[in-house]
């Protein structure tokens, strides 16, 4: 498997929420900042968007826009670049897969516009090196378009027929889809990429660093060396040392430490595992020089962290 398909894979993408919006009028709405993925497709009309009121669009039919860490960011009619503060926050009316059309803006108005709003739920602290590295916001023009890529325009013909039928398996299906498209929109963000732009991502297609990636990905309990990930990279030790800190912005063994710590984070929440369990599952040894490294990144012990999980359910 490939580095970027075990990187989605440890992102465990669990859930999808999603409503139709219809605004009328002069109307502005905003979603605050939430540690979620958000899509929006716009399917009539046109709108502008602003995200933290430094970076705005304006959206015509077909645009998909995605905002990969959730920040805080609003919609409205006109080109507006300041939030009125208020205009309605509306991240409370996600709850599940919503099929009926909700209405902002003035009551009187002949509607226009219409936006399909999903939130997207996911590992934030396994996908947090993905996303931080992706822009704040990413566009997709004119999706339904005849110019658009083939997967794209079947993607969207398969939402829209799930959408509107109610059939045994919908909501999995949903999902699924929903994941298909925000991986595709990552791989065509990482193919424009220009070759000086060094970066996490640009490492996800390096012919060398990313076999070294799948390797991290795929066996993080193993014990791997700087010698053992520039064999699989197939470089010298000293070549591959020196791209991967260039292009990751961190040694090799520094992102593998980082790696492990996040998927022990993952295992503490999601399973009943003994920590010396989780230890050697991401390649401690020792029990004890697992917890002082926990500790060290998430300020609480494997125990305490646990715990904290479980109040907060």
């Amino acid at each position: 498997m490939d580095a970027l398909s075990k990187i989605f894979d440890d992102i465990h993408l669990s859930r999808v929420e999603y409503f139709y919006l219809q605004p009328r009028g002069n109307w502005q709405f905003q979603m605050a900042e939430q540690d979620k993925c958000m899509i929006y497709i716009l399917l009539v009309g046109s709108a502008h968007l602003c995200v933290h009121t430094d970076q705005c669009v304006e959206l015509e039919i077909g645009d998909i826009i995605i905002i990969p860490t959730g920040k805080a960011h609003f919609f409205s009619a006109t080109s507006c670049q300041t939030l009125n503060p208020d205009s309605p926050e509306l991240s409370h009316l996600f709850s599940g897969h919503r099929h009926d059309v909700l209405h902002v803006g003035e009551e009187n108005q002949r509607t226009r516009n219409l936006l399909l709003c999903i939130r997207c739920h996911m590992d934030s602290i396994m996908a947090r090196p993905l996303m931080q590295a992706l822009p704040k916001l990413m566009r997709i023009h004119n999706a339904m378009g005849t110019g658009a890529p083939p997967w794209l325009q079947v993607g969207l013909s398969f939402f829209a027929l799930e959408t509107e039928r109610i059939r045994p398996g919908r909501d999995t299906l949903i999902d699924r889809l929903v994941g298909i498209l925000l991986i595709e929109g990552v791989r065509d963000y990482i193919e424009q990429l220009n070759d000086d732009q060094s970066n996490w991502l640009s490492a996800l297609t390096h012919p060398e660093l990313s076999n070294a990636l799948a390797a991290i990905h795929g066996e993080p309990e193993k014990s791997w060396t700087v010698a053992d990930l520039a064999q699989v990279s197939c470089m010298s030790r000293s070549k591959f040392a020196e791209t991967f800190s260039v292009i990751m912005g961190e040694p090799p063994l520094a992102y593998l430490a980082q790696h492990r710590l996040r998927l022990a984070s993952r295992y503490l929440r999601e399973s009943a595992l003994h920590i010396h369990q989780i230890a050697e599952r991401v390649g401690y040894s020792s029990e004890t020089a697992f917890s002082q490294a926990f500790k060290r990144q998430f300020s609480f012990s494997p125990t305490q962290y646990r715990q904290q999980h479980l109040d907060q359910q």
